[in-house]
């Protein structure tokens, strides 16, 4: 039965192993790969507009009743004296937080720079997320498409002007405002104002539409987000975050798709909506475009050219007559997934930070470490507080399932002569270990299921670990200079595997060959995974071993167990 114990220990172990890789797999946005959830393979919502009729990689959409909302207020402008043929540039703006370029073309958004941040291949340098190179496409465009009357309008591919004016915040100022203006196209005057503001990675987005023709035009806003289907540099080989798109709304809640998705038309997300966002998503960061609540929007995901996806909505503007304008305000985001910022933004875009499956954990132990390293002032200080902090809060779970295992250890003399006396007859093995086990009130399930309900938070807090962007470049003691990265000098990792190999060693060996070393096999195993693994999530397993070692080693002694210890036996 002792053996018995052991093996359902393992299994425990193994099928946690199992379903954390499983929603590894979904986090990362890939099919599950145990437990597979039925998809829907209708395609993505797909306008009825000919491609011919547009530029390359503008959206297309279905038509727009004449009645439909008014998705933003109007105002009354007088049309401006139209621009002459502007010479393509880029255009460079600079905040306390925010380096943002510009392309004049479509006034796209093609770079963001971080200031407060640095790239984790050359900490030299600031880390980049939006950029348009010849190895990388990641962008933000808007423009307008044909609403029920039909008519060309301007798009991302209209080149613009850009008003005279600042082109960095000053000292003392908290807004920074930069406007472009397409020349007329179809009758239609676009301007777009752009307004930073100190300390924020949001930007107010204000697209004003000038009917500067003779007839009712009815076009619709485009928002979008294209971005090539490529990792981001320097993601470890060994652990994979999620990259891709993701569109939130009431209904359906934060759904995230996978490019391989869009590339087959497996994707089933909502389509309208009067709310929500959408969203490109990689490992610490990610962009959204955000209209208001009450504003009706189409929503698609699509490809728009070889290894190139893109995510956005459209929105009807209703009838413009001539002489008059309506504006749309929008904002547009680029920045970390810090996550009481994101919940100040839009209701739902802190989900970008994806916990998965254990969200419900996860949150409040996020939460809990950040109040933490408020006080410490640390985060590596902060993990050992939690784990800490957790560990006391199991600390009769853990003592009754060491209790248990002493007790399993006391009797464990008896079980393995009578294992050997009878190991011609297992059926009275059996009876004869039942009988052990009743008089010397052992419950060789008793260790099992205190752990057991333990193991979904020390899961939860592994991802909170992971995705939590203030882990990036943040230093510990000495050597360790960035918990988002792996120890330089791998110290950590061999703590771990001799913290492993010490709590191991701490359990008496099982009396079968196999399972004895089947029980040294897997944690070492385990072990050299950390080698490759953040210092922070290493940091967090460390603390969590010597503080179940040194409890071990207290109920034991109590009890009258003295703690041996025992090298694995491979012959």
């Amino acid at each position: 039965m002792n053996d018995i114990r052991r093996t359902i220990l393992w299994v425990i172990f193994g099928f946690s192993m199992v379903l954390l890789w499983d929603q590894w797999q979904v986090f990362n946005g890939r099919k599950a790969t145990f437990f597979p959830s039925a998809v829907n393979t209708a395609p993505a919502a797909s306008p009825s507009v000919p491609a011919s009729s547009v530029p390359t990689g503008v959206p297309t959409a279905n038509t727009v009743a004449a009645n439909d909302q008014t998705p933003g207020p109007t105002a009354q402008l007088t049309p401006s004296v139209e621009p002459s043929a502007a010479a393509r540039e880029r255009l460079v703006v600079t905040t306390d937080v925010l380096k943002v370029t510009f392309d004049t073309e479509g006034a796209s958004l093609v770079q963001t720079e971080f200031a407060q941040h640095a790239d984790m291949a050359d900490k030299s340098k600031k880390f980049i997320l939006l950029d348009n190179t010849p190895t990388h496409t990641y962008m933000a465009q808007t423009g307008l498409i044909a609403g029920a009357a039909g008519g060309t309008f301007p798009t991302h591919k209209t080149v613009m002007t850009v008003a005279p004016g600042e082109r960095t915040l000053q000292d003392g100022n908290n807004e920074l405002v930069v406007r472009f203006e397409s020349p007329e196209l179809g009758g239609v005057k676009l301007g777009k104002t752009f307004t930073f503001t100190r300390g924020s990675y949001a930007v107010a987005v204000k697209h004003d539409v000038v009917n500067v023709g003779a007839t009712v035009v009815s076009p619709q806003l485009y928002l979008q987000l294209v971005r090539d289907g490529s990792k981001p540099m320097g993601e470890s080989s060994l652990y994979s975050t999620f990259t891709g798109p993701a569109i939130y709304t009431e209904a359906k809640k934060y759904q995230k798709v996978d490019f391989t998705d869009i590339e087959n038309n497996k994707v089933d997300v909502e389509k309208t909506a009067e709310n929500g966002y959408v969203a490109m998503v990689q490992h610490y960061f990610a962009s959204a475009w955000l209209l208001g609540d009450g504003v009706k929007r189409d929503l698609f995901l699509r490809k728009v050219d070889t290894n190139l996806y893109a995510v956005g909505m459209i929105t009807p503007m209703d009838n413009i007559a001539p002489g008059t304008a309506k504006s749309v305000e929008a904002k547009f985001f680029a920045g970390p997934q810090e996550e009481k910022v994101l919940e100040s933004l839009s209701p739902g875009l802190e989900l970008v930070k994806d916990y998965g499956w254990l969200t419900i954990l996860s949150k409040p132990l996020y939460w809990l470490l950040h109040k933490l390293e408020s006080f410490i002032g640390n985060w590596g200080w902060s993990i050992v507080a939690l784990v800490l902090l957790l560990k006391a809060a199991f600390y009769w779970l853990n003592a009754k399932a060491y209790a248990s295992m002493a007790k399993m250890k006391a009797v464990n003399p008896k079980v393995t002569e009578m294992r050997e006396r009878l190991k011609d007859n297992p059926q009275q093995m059996q009876q004869e270990m039942m009988r052990i086990y009743r008089e010397e009130k052992v419950n060789p399930m008793g260790g099992c299921f205190p752990i057991m309900i333990q193991i979904p938070v020390f899961i939860a807090l592994y991802w909170v670990l992971l995705a939590s962007v203030e882990m990036r470049n943040a230093p510990w003691i000495l050597w360790i200079h960035d918990l988002s990265s792996p120890d330089p000098f791998y110290i950590l990792p061999l703590v771990m595997t001799l913290t492993t190999v010490l709590q191991t060693s701490l359990n008496p060996a099982p009396p079968d060959p196999l399972q004895a070393k089947m029980m040294w096999f897997m944690p070492l195993a385990f072990s050299v995974m950390f080698f490759f693994f953040p210092a922070g999530l290493v940091l967090y397993w460390i603390t969590n071993n010597i503080l179940s070692i040194a409890q071990q080693w207290v109920i034991n002694t109590r009890m009258g167990v003295p703690p041996k210890f025992h090298l694995p036996n491979f012959k």
